[in-house]
């Protein structure tokens, strides 16, 4: 796929270069992924800008527009325009969360990632928890809604429900993993592949890398402005990430163990009924197939779906080999890549 980017003009009389600015790697990236959130941006982008100022290392902003329908490509770009610390990725449709947030990631350049809603349920002033966190040495650090505001018997309820079991399969003792309000450094986000609706597991997959996990406590203030993209069906959507986020953890790399268990079982039990079978035919001398014709049904079935189970098993191991070579495929595309260009840059160009 095509990427076009696009470096706006600058360099006039009237543009200063931001504070902090500085056009080698930055230290910290703050990605954010918008969609239909055009009442939210200016306020986001003026807040965010303010206390990573006010933090005083070199950062930038990464927006990720996921095929919005209102203005807020629009605004977006506007920004981007007059501070060159802002790098706005569009994609050309709604890709969902996860895909938006893998963009971000590919595009981030800082030391240190830091992931956060648009819709100002996240607040900005609470990002330097994070980032402390970080400089003790923890490799991911996740938000926690510890006083959550939804509606109780709607969200939270599923949503400590989904998070206990969470906790349980996966073996990373936190609180709240379907928040998007995280950090992590970023030899670890760049070893996570992302697609379909993984980016709330990401503290699940680090771990399996043997990355340091910690939460801390942020708020979850009401949502203002817009509508929620979630809704009740998200919860029954997570029962079946469950499955594979433990699918992934346990057996990612040795997937016949798993297949090939129940494969195994299944042609034993098969052969086993076969051989019983067998024996009353060779020691009786009686109708077996009048009297346990059934059996023979079973029989030939459970040897099938066992010699099935170890086939399935056998691809899922092809697929590691494809997983420990990977052919760097992105699960988005890019319509246009937005930046600012610095001074230097217009002098040279």
């Amino acid at each position: 796929m095509r990427i076009a980017e696009q470096l706006l003009p600058g360099g006039e009389p009237t543009l200063a270069r931001p504070k902090g600015y500085d056009r080698g790697v930055p230290k910290y990236s703050i990605v954010v992924p918008f969609h239909n959130e055009e009442e939210n941006v200016t306020a986001l982008y003026d807040r965010l800008k303010a206390v990573m100022e006010h933090v005083g290392d070199t950062f930038e902003i990464v927006f990720v527009d996921d095929g919005s329908r209102d203005r807020t490509y629009r605004m977006l770009e506007e920004i981007a325009a007059v501070d060159s610390r802002v790098l706005l990725i569009r994609l050309r449709r709604n890709f969902g969360q996860t895909s938006a947030l893998a963009a971000g990631f590919d595009h981030s350049q800082g030391e240190f990632v830091l992931a956060m809603d648009g819709d100002l349920q996240h607040a900005p002033e609470e990002i330097p928890q994070f980032l402390a966190k970080l400089e003790e040495g923890y490799d991911v650090v996740s938000g926690w809604r510890a006083q959550r505001g939804d509606n109780f018997v709607m969200r939270r309820i599923p949503s400590r429900i989904a998070n206990w079991l969470m906790a349980k399969l996966s073996g990373v003792d936190i609180h709240d993993f379907g928040t998007t309000f995280k950090a992590y450094r970023r030899e670890v986000i760049q070893n996570i592949p992302l697609y379909g609706q993984m980016h709330r597991f990401i503290p699940a997959l680090a771990s399996w890398y043997g990355a340091s996990i910690c939460e801390v406590p942020i708020s979850n203030p009401p949502r203002l402005h817009g509508a929620s993209h979630y809704g009740i069906s998200r919860t029954f959507r997570v029962f079946f990430d469950l499955l594979t986020i433990r699918f992934l953890l346990k057996y990612m790399t040795r997937p016949l163990h798993f297949f090939g268990s129940f494969g195994l079982v299944g042609v034993l039990a098969g052969f086993a009924i076969a051989a019983w079978l067998f024996l009353l035919k060779l020691f009786t001398h009686g109708h077996v197939m009048s009297a346990h014709g059934p059996w023979f049904v079973v029989a030939s079935v459970a040897i099938l779906a066992g010699v099935q189970m170890i086939g399935v098993g056998l691809l899922g191991e092809l697929q590691v080999r494809h997983f420990h070579a990977p052919q760097n495929r992105a699960p988005y595309a890019v319509e246009r890549i937005v930046r600012l260009r610095s001074p230097e840059e217009s002098m040279q160009g």
